[in-house]
């Protein structure tokens, strides 16, 4: 875990300063999930990293929370336009939190980084309403195509990506389903097609 903090840490600048790859994707995404948010909704984020999502969306609902692990990460959210009117703070995606229970929790390419996501799935159960929401985005790095698989190894050895635990997308929904979501709909957006987008729900 202090591996990936050290680099989240590294690369918060270049991170935060680098724009979205695939920006039509990632409006997309935007409004699927603006869809499923009601006004008086209680939302957790976790990987939050510097808040671009956060403050997209989260003035839209009663409470959004989001977390990182980051200080660095954390540090760049919290100076950003807008964010008085979202809650950062810096927490694990283990984190039982004291505002608990939210009606939506989002967990958008992370899951995958979460050295124990088993675990991760099972606290972030705990701390859905009856009924309530999980909306996930997570890279199936297993998937990708043999050649850019290859490049991983190397691309880990030389500091330029982050641990990260090669899913398939059976084994992400597996997981899911394993900590007693229903899995309701799945997609992805633009060229991602490795990014799956997941949209579970708590039984009532």
């Amino acid at each position: 875990m202090t591996d990936g903090i050290e680099f989240w840490n590294r690369v918060a600048e270049r991170y935060a300063a680098r724009p979205v790859r695939d920006g039509a994707a990632y409006e997309e995404m935007l409004a699927e999930v603006a869809a499923r948010l009601r006004p008086q909704d209680r939302v957790l984020e976790i990987g939050a990293g510097t808040g671009t999502t956060a403050l997209r969306l989260g003035p839209q609902v009663a409470l959004w929370l989001a977390t990182d692990l980051s200080p660095e990460m954390h540090r760049i959210a919290c100076a950003k336009p807008g964010s008085d009117r979202v809650q950062f703070r810096l927490a694990s995606a283990e984190t039982r939190h004291a505002k608990a229970p939210f009606d939506v929790i989002c967990a958008f390419h992370i899951l995958h980084l979460v050295p124990d996501a088993e675990a991760a799935l099972r606290a972030l159960f705990g701390q859905l309403t009856p009924g309530g929401l999980f909306l996930s985005k997570t890279w199936c790095l297993a998937d990708l195509p043999w050649t850019m698989k290859a490049v991983l190894p190397l691309l880990r050895l030389r500091g330029w990506m982050p641990p990260a635990r090669a899913l398939k997308a059976p084994e992400l929904r597996a997981l899911i389903t394993a900590a007693g979501f229903t899995i309701e709909a799945e997609r992805t957006f633009g060229k991602g097609h490795h990014s799956r987008y997941i949209v579970a729900r708590k039984p009532a």
